[in-house]
């Protein structure tokens, strides 16, 4: 790390905004520990959905989340979240998985499960002398890092974000996930306070990281 001003990045957005492609870019240029925090709610789906615990407040959830071990683990600058020690795989992009996140996300008692875990990846990163953390996700300006000194808020045409997710393979209905997102009432999807907001509509992938990376060098030279 050196010298260089540790640095929390926050990037929101729907599904297939180009979070994940712009957090990836963004961890290489600058050496920071990328996290995926849709992955974490995806991995705690599937391992909610094959134990039969229902997308439901009360006692069966809190005693299924009571069950997982959560750990961190890391590969080329990105960072994964280990469920009693089981690293999730493509099956977490499963359409079992995507037809369910939304529901499972949407409860106050899982998102609270998450938090802690979710703000310790500061810590973690540092521990790996990472640069600083971008991380990505729904509320990650809004609620786990609303101090970030950097919040960016992707957005792109439904249409388009679609056909992202069709070329990559991936059944998904973008605009019923982006409303049940943002009308959950534990920590909606919504553009955090102070964040920039970035139209990927129109843009290519390099383009959008070039505009977010001018950003993050410009806010590291503000950091004391």
């Amino acid at each position: 790390m050196g010298n260089t001003p540790f640095i929390i990045i926050a990037i929101d957005g729907g599904a297939a905004a180009g979070k994940s492609s712009t957090s990836n870019g963004l961890s290489k240029r600058f050496n920071l520990m990328h996290v995926d925090t849709g992955s974490f709610y995806r991995a705690v789906t599937l391992k909610l959905l094959d134990t039969q615990v229902p997308a439901i407040e009360g006692s069966q959830l809190e005693i299924g989340l009571e069950s997982l071990k959560l750990g961190t683990a890391i590969e080329d600058k990105k960072a994964s979240i280990s469920i009693n020690d089981w690293i999730p795989d493509q099956s977490i992009r499963s359409e079992r998985v995507n037809k369910n996140v939304s529901q499972y996300a949407a409860l106050p008692t899982l998102r609270k499960f998450l938090l802690d875990y979710q703000r310790e990846q500061a810590i973690v990163a540092k521990k790996y002398d990472f640069d600083g953390l971008v991380m990505e996700g729904r509320d990650i300006g809004s609620i786990i890092f609303p101090d970030a000194h950097l919040k960016l808020f992707l957005f792109a045409d439904p249409e388009k974000r679609a056909a992202r997710r069709a070329k990559e393979g991936i059944v998904d209905s973008i605009e019923k996930r982006d409303a049940q997102d943002s009308q959950r009432k534990s920590a909606p999807l919504t553009r955090p306070d102070g964040s920039i907001l970035i139209d990927s509509s129109e843009m290519t992938l390099e383009e959008v990281i070039q505009h977010a990376s001018t950003l993050v060098e410009k806010t590291i030279k503000t950091i004391d």
